[in-house]
């Protein structure tokens, strides 16, 4: 499509028919080419038309709408599938949570973005291969791998998620950005849903009990249920056919919230010491540090791709995300140093080669970051080689979780 734009650059009809058969495509792939274009009087005009926020909200088109609402209904159906085969819960959500909304938000990108049916096929075909592995495995409770599975195969189907949403241009580093955004975008719109949503329950619950109808039970298992299911579908529709809801709010949160988590991580680092933990013996302490360190860097991942998403930012920022970035190296080296001690006395195990193996990869990958951002406060580069060094890194994180998903079972004996 980028080709297609440029070369009709100066055809506003064909231009406008192009826009009108793919809106998301189009406005993704001309906000990458509008830097170039700068200064065109009607690349201008399709600039500002494209980013003119407006105060009304956009409901998108009717077939749009109808697949929101069928892909929700269908998210609360799947989500209900242990009621109705009769299945033990515990075994369903364990194995399959992930395949209650992720391939529906896929099958909206795919859509969406008109993927060639080559691409289509072969997401559907790991995501048939994933549930039918995961489904066979064998239930054991003190199965590292399958435990180890059960966890990274959400995973698997959110880079599936990422595929469908960059589209046939898979190397294109913006695109990943782009996507990066859209999760943090995803997440606030959720949690804003859930919110009003949880007051509704609480309001409905309260007003029918005045009157004598006790619902909750039957609240809880339907409407509940359904609601939690069709949320991140509601907020994905929201978040692509009104960016304006929150393109503000996210880059707001990520400024307080990085140097509020900096300040605690510091404060925290210290606690440790004076506290007396130990995570090269305590398992549980370790587990929780290994946690707050992905939480740190889910922080760090969102924050900079806000960030690298405009040239406007100060320098204040970059050195918080600087900074961040040198402290997490130091939990991770933490966290790092533990597990390899842990090996070295106790053996090899699943789960402590699937954590050494995350936690090099986050190492490895906090180390790009914060060399580029220390280049971005000396003016050797900017802020966007940062967000670059992140997309760069996202295939191999997909990589190591494709090996803890189908290999370590097959290595370790499903033990």
């Amino acid at each position: 499509m980028k080709d297609t734009i440029l070369s009709n650059l100066n055809n506003p009809a064909q231009l406008e028919k192009l826009y009108r058969s793919n809106r998301g495509p189009f406005k993704q792939e001309f906000s990458t080419l509008y830097p170039e274009l700068k200064g065109n009087a009607l690349a201008d005009f399709w600039n500002e038309r494209l980013n003119y926020e407006s105060d009304e909200i956009n409901w998108g088109t009717g077939r749009e709408f109808l697949f929101v609402v069928v892909a929700s209904l269908l998210a609360g159906f799947i989500a209900k599938l242990p009621a109705v085969l009769s299945v033990s819960e515990e075994f369903f959500y364990q194995r399959n949570i992930g395949f209650i909304f992720l391939p529906l938000l896929t099958a909206y990108f795919a859509w969406k973005n008109s993927l060639p049916l080559k691409q289509i096929a072969a997401i559907c075909g790991v995501m048939l291969f994933s549930l039918i592995y995961i489904n066979v495995l064998p239930a054991s409770d003190q199965s590292d791998t399958l435990l180890l599975a059960c966890i990274h195969l959400p995973l698997l189907l959110w880079v599936l998620l990422g595929t469908a949403y960059v589209g046939d241009k898979l190397g294109d580093d913006n695109k990943r950005l782009s996507f990066l955004r859209y999760n943090g975008d995803l997440v606030v719109m959720t949690t804003l849903i859930l919110i009003a949503g949880g007051i509704m329950t609480g309001l409905t619950i309260g007003l029918f009990s005045l009157i004598g109808f006790e619902i909750e039970e039957f609240y809880a298992e339907y409407i509940g249920i359904f609601g939690a299911a069709a949320a991140p579908i509601v907020g994905t529709y929201l978040t692509q056919t009104n960016p304006q809801l929150v393109n503000k709010v996210s880059p707001v949160i990520a400024k307080i919230f990085s140097p509020l988590v900096l300040v605690t991580l510091v404060i925290y680092l210290f606690a440790i010491i004076y506290s007396g933990k130990d995570p090269y013996n305590d398992r549980e302490f370790l587990i929780i540090f290994n946690l707050l360190l992905l939480g740190v860097m889910a922080i760090i991942f969102f924050s900079v791709a806000e960030s690298s998403k405009t040239d406007r930012n100060t320098t204040a920022t970059t050195w918080v995300l600087f900074l961040l970035s040198a402290v997490t190296i130091v939990v991770n080296g933490i966290a790092l140093s533990a597990i390899l001690f842990r090996i070295a006395e106790w053996g090899i195990t699943p789960n402590r080669l699937a954590v050494l193996g995350s936690n090099l990869l986050m190492l490895l990958n906090l180390l790009f970051i914060t060399v580029r951002l220390f280049k971005s406060l000396s003016r050797k580069s900017d802020i966007a080689d940062a967000g670059r060094t992140i997309a760069t890194f996202l295939p191999v994180y997909g990589i190591w979780v494709f090996i803890v998903l189908f290999l370590f079972p097959l290595i370790f004996g499903f033990e």
